[in-house]
């Protein structure tokens, strides 16, 4: 598969099967992720592979903070929302949580750590679409959340860029019209075609 048609064919994939990649699989993402740009060879990103239990850990913490943040813990519809949020690292059988580490003393800027993290994440996605795998790059309260840092063993100051959902599609991903560029682009100093 070339550039040009992993990155038009790749979706995001929310559903997938029981079957886990490999971690030769996985390896191969991360190797590809490490290409992508960084201003200063800083090379902010760190990635936390997770799967088996580890996953079912991170959805406990994800509770804990949900059920600090309710009025009330107790009813229906609150011990509802409580058991979804503790499942949802569940619904891959390999999670990629995928941090920027910026380094004070570096010559990059903070916010070009953060792009070069965001990068290396595209390439897990389309690197993972030409491996056949389907991923979904998540992020809410988990990726802001200081606990899922600490346990995670990353610093306050530190960001989750996004927790890469990894698996196999467990169901067909539909066309989409192609986004067109033109209404979103200003060309200046061009001639008139």
């Amino acid at each position: 598969m070339d550039v040009f048609e992993a990155i038009k064919g790749r979706r995001s994939v929310g559903k997938t099967r029981l079957e886990s990649p490999t971690r030769a699989q996985i390896e191969e993402l991360l190797a590809m992720a490490v290409h992508a740009p960084n201003h200063h060879l800083t090379e902010p990103w760190r990635f936390f592979v997770l799967a088996g239990e580890a996953r079912a850990q991170l959805g406990q913490i994800m509770q804990e903070n949900l059920r600090e943040k309710m009025s009330e813990t107790t009813s229906e519809k609150a011990l509802a929302a409580l058991a979804k949020e503790h499942y949802k690292p569940l619904r891959a059988p390999v999670l990629i949580v995928v941090a920027s580490k910026h380094t004070p003393d570096s010559k990059a800027e903070e916010i070009e750590d953060l792009e070069a993290t965001a990068a290396a994440t595209q390439n897990i996605l389309l690197a993972a679409h030409a491996m056949g795998l389907a991923t979904v790059w998540r992020t809410g309260d988990a990726a802001y959340n200081q606990r899922v840092k600490a346990w995670l063993g990353l610093e306050p100051k530190d960001h989750i860029v996004g927790i890469v959902y990894v698996g196999y599609p467990a169901m067909l991903v539909s066309e989409r019209e192609q986004p067109a560029f033109a209404n979103k682009t200003q060309w200046w100093g061009w001639p008139e075609e």
